[in-house]
């Protein structure tokens, strides 16, 4: 699972524990384990939701100062208002 430079330490840290991705199918799934850098992150749950549906707890667990930066991070694959559905995605580091 890829994150972008600036978050992969905090993920690594465990600071970021949820991330919203806008993908036209899942590319994880829950249960499976992934490499971020030099680390590995498993994914507790996946979900496809509204975006609409992503709370303030959610935007503070992967790491975003505001729904609208997080938003604008998720979009890179398009435009994402409150109605398109994007994956919710929980995980955890997994010590090595």
């Amino acid at each position: 699972m890829e994150f972008s430079r600036e978050l992969r330490d905090d993920v690594l840290a465990g600071e970021i524990t949820l991330s919203v991705r806008l993908w036209k199918r899942p590319q994880v799934k829950e249960g499976g384990r992934y490499r971020v850098g030099s680390g590995l992150i498993e994914i507790d749950a996946i979900e496809l939701v509204p975006f609409a549906a992503i709370t303030e707890a959610d935007v503070r667990r992967a790491g975003e100062p505001d729904r609208e930066t997080l938003r604008d991070r998720a979009a890179h694959a398009g435009p994402i208002d409150e109605e398109t559905l994007v994956y919710r995605i929980e995980l955890h580091v997994v010590s090595l």
